[in-house]
């Protein structure tokens, strides 16, 4: 089997490697092809020290030749582009972040004609391949992919089953003999219940506020607002449902997410060139840093948020590993994904990708029924699904109109004065 990553030169690539290779997957090949190929040069014999199955290519359409299984994983700009979008935003006096608000919308106008591009090259060279994506914003990303190109597109993200394992071991349940039912988009999705061997769980929650506060490790969400709910938000709602406080989290601390990864970005690829340099020592260091620094800035979190004792269950390496061993080996796991919606969550059209539990097989990856979205998210849930429909318009079409009527949809910007500033500022194109 082989198994090509557009991409390749990302760091979360030896990981990936790690993961695929120490499966029970047959693999043969682990392609890796980036546009930068200096960077790539070190990031490729990284990646082999964890399997020697690793080639790196200078061509994408001779990486991606053959392959049964094609990772897309690209940063258009990179993550100097994310770090000065995430500042724009806040200089307009809005929260700074890759995915969500003016900074998911100017990666999403520089990756999705990059994706479509990749997904009608996969279509030609390897027709029977998936496509699986973690580019981001993944359900922006995958909906312009299916929407342009006939290669067979799934999205994957870690949020949705971080929160999973999160609320298992807050409840004290494993989370194998669970089923959680959970809804939404990409970075926009809320857990409703949670079955354990037939049996609903989250009552337990609302009904002992100390079990509640253990479900994130991040001072995100008032409990009050939880048991009003009575659901449990992805911590991506935390922009939404709290935007002025993550705003000012960020002021006061005098840098974003961005600028902290472009700094350790820059520390790992200056470590990994040092003479006598242990690559593998260093990638760990690399990886703690980064993990410890998660959602710390935004949330306002005094020091670094522990990794919690499960989270090697998690992350987008385990969530790509599931997916091709569900494919491959035919197993109809349950995985949470992006893909077309198909009329399983009935608030949205058809051709929408959406973010729902999957039965994952030789067929791909098919949408477990959702039915209608409660009504207190129902208007932000079709509101964020329009701006999606329409950014995915206005990358196609490279035009100001579209991208300034697109960009005044999103929520967190909401007028279209606003949004042509914006535009004019980000110059996402």
């Amino acid at each position: 089997m082989k198994i090509a990553v557009i991409g390749g030169a990302g760091v979360r690539t030896p990981l990936l490697v790690n993961g695929l290779t120490q499966s029970d997957l047959p693999i043969d090949e682990i392609g890796l092809f980036d546009v930068d190929q200096q960077r790539l040069s070190v990031i490729a014999p990284l990646a082999a020290s964890f399997s020697p199955v690793v080639r790196p290519y200078g061509d994408a359409r001779a990486c991606v030749a053959g392959a049964a299984f094609v990772v897309l994983s690209i940063r258009v700009g990179g993550i100097a582009a994310r770090a000065r979008d995430e500042s724009v935003a806040i200089a307009h006096d809005i929260v700074g972040q890759e995915t969500v608000g003016p900074g998911g919308f100017a990666m999403a106008m520089r990756a999705c004609p990059h994706a479509v591009e990749y997904a009608r090259l996969v279509e030609r060279e390897a027709p029977r391949a998936w496509v699986i994506t973690f580019t981001n914003p993944v359900g922006i990303v995958t909906q312009a992919m299916t929407a342009a190109a006939k290669a067979r597109v799934i999205g994957i993200c870690d949020t949705p089953t971080e929160l999973f394992e999160d609320v298992a071991h807050a409840l004290g349940i494993e989370s194998p003999r669970c089923f959680f039912d959970y809804f939404g988009l990409n970075h926009l999705g809320w857990l409703r219940e949670v079955y354990y061997e037939g049996e609903p769980q989250l009552a337990r929650l609302w009904q002992k506020p100390e079990l509640l506060e253990r479900v994130y490790r991040a001072p995100l969400f008032d409990v009050a607002l939880l048991q009003s709910l009575r659901m449990l938000p992805t911590e991506y709602l935390f922009y939404y449902y709290s935007s002025r406080a993550a705003l000012e989290n960020i002021r006061k601390a005098g840098q974003t997410r961005g600028r902290a990864i472009a700094e350790l970005n820059d520390q790992l690829f200056h470590e990994l060139g040092a003479a006598g340099a242990r690559p593998q020592q260093v990638y760990r260091r690399y990886l703690e840093a980064r993990n410890a620094g998660y959602m710390q800035i935004e949330s306002g979190a005094p020091a670094p948020i522990a990794r919690a004792a499960w989270s090697d269950l998690t992350g987008y390496d385990k969530i790509a590993l599931s997916v091709v061993r569900a494919i491959a080996f035919n197993s109809n796991a349950i995985i949470p994904l992006n893909v077309p919606n198909r009329g399983a969550l009935r608030d949205l059209e058809e051709s929408d990708v959406v973010e729902l539990p999957c039965v994952v097989n030789a067929n791909g990856a098919h949408p477990l029924t959702a039915g209608r979205a409660p009504a207190d998210v129902h208007d932000l849930l079709v509101r964020v699904k329009e701006y999606e429909r329409l950014t995915v318009r206005a990358a196609a079409s490279r035009s100001d109109e579209h991208a300034v009527h697109a960009l005044a949809r999103n929520p967190l910007v909401g007028e279209r004065t606003l949004a042509r500033k914006l535009v004019a500022a980000l110059q996402p194109w």
